[in-house]
């Protein structure tokens, strides 16, 4: 049967969709693992367009924050099935949901989805860019700053964690930071002046690599150290997703062994602006998690 004439219908994504949202994000060579689309239906919530007679052909997932705004993501669709207006109608089905609940969309755009998020109304805000480092390359050096403690993050950490996320990001994000915790531990940094928490780092495994936001600090040097530090902990393959307007810190990615990939653009519908504060927010989290 011919790709345009298949019979389709939409769901809720759910445990039995998994190989398929999985095979998904492989064949459009996507970073996400099997624990990264759990962590996301546990989070949030999912939809699928699939065929009545075969599998998964399209996905997409939000994640709320709050009652405040909710992430969009993994608006993907099988490569012989493109060009059907599969990803409009998802990313239809999702901005419905969320506009029933009162939530602001908000979606990190690739530069070949940019165009669909357009026609359906979401309106560019600022960008950033990810940045590789593959097996091959060097590691950087530990990178000493006075008056700043660097050490692994202990659960004490958490309400002056959150307190410096919460402007940072806009809203409580908690669930998400403490599973990001749990899934790349030597990863999980705070960066400390006196007895105050500046900055912190996190991460996790992926399929392809393992990716290290998000990373809010107060200043470049608290972020650039905890990034060093982090390099000495997490072996390459890594990815990092540097937020523009932080020239500095991606000059300081490319000196350090870091190679550019692809640009993203973050995007809201329902807003005039992305939440958050992208001075503080130094490393998102992923185009998939915010």
């Amino acid at each position: 049967m011919k790709s345009d004439t298949v019979a389709v219908y939409e769901h809720e994504l759910g445990e039995r969709h998994l190989a398929g949202a999985m095979a998904l994000s492989h064949v459009a060579n996507w970073n996400q693992n099997e624990a990264d689309w759990r962590m996301m239906l546990r989070l949030g919530t999912g939809f699928g367009l699939s065929a009545v007679d075969g599998g998964l052909l399209a996905s997409i997932v939000v994640l709320p924050y709050a009652a405040k705004f909710a992430w969009m993501s993994m608006v993907l669709v099988s490569p012989e099935h493109r060009r059907l207006g599969y990803a409009s109608r998802m990313l239809r089905r999702a901005l419905a949901y969320l506009q029933s609940r009162g939530l602001t969309a908000v979606l990190d755009a690739t530069p070949a989805g940019h165009e669909v998020y357009v026609q359906e109304g979401l309106r560019d805000t600022w960008g950033f860019q990810r940045y590789g480092m593959s097996a091959a390359q060097p590691v950087a050096a530990s990178q000493y700053v006075p008056g700043l403690a660097l050490r692994r993050l202990v659960d004490g950490d958490w309400p002056q964690i959150l307190a410096l996320d919460l402007p940072a990001f806009g809203a409580n994000r908690e669930a998400l930071l403490r599973a990001l915790a749990a899934r790349l531990p030597e990863a999980a940094l705070v960066a400390k002046r006196g007895d105050k928490i500046c900055g912190f780092l996190l991460g996790r495994d992926g399929r392809e690599a393992r990716q290290l936001g998000p990373l809010v600090a107060a200043d470049l040097p608290a972020a650039q150290a905890l990034l060093a530090h982090a390099l000495q902990r997490v072996p390459a393959p890594i990815y990092i997703d540097v937020v523009d307007r932080h020239a500095s810190l991606s000059s300081w990615a490319l000196m350090h062994g870091f190679a550019r990939q692809r640009p993203f653009t973050r995007m809201v519908h329902g807003a005039e602006r992305a939440p958050g504060d992208n001075e503080t927010v130094m490393l998102v989290a992923g185009p998939e998690l915010g």
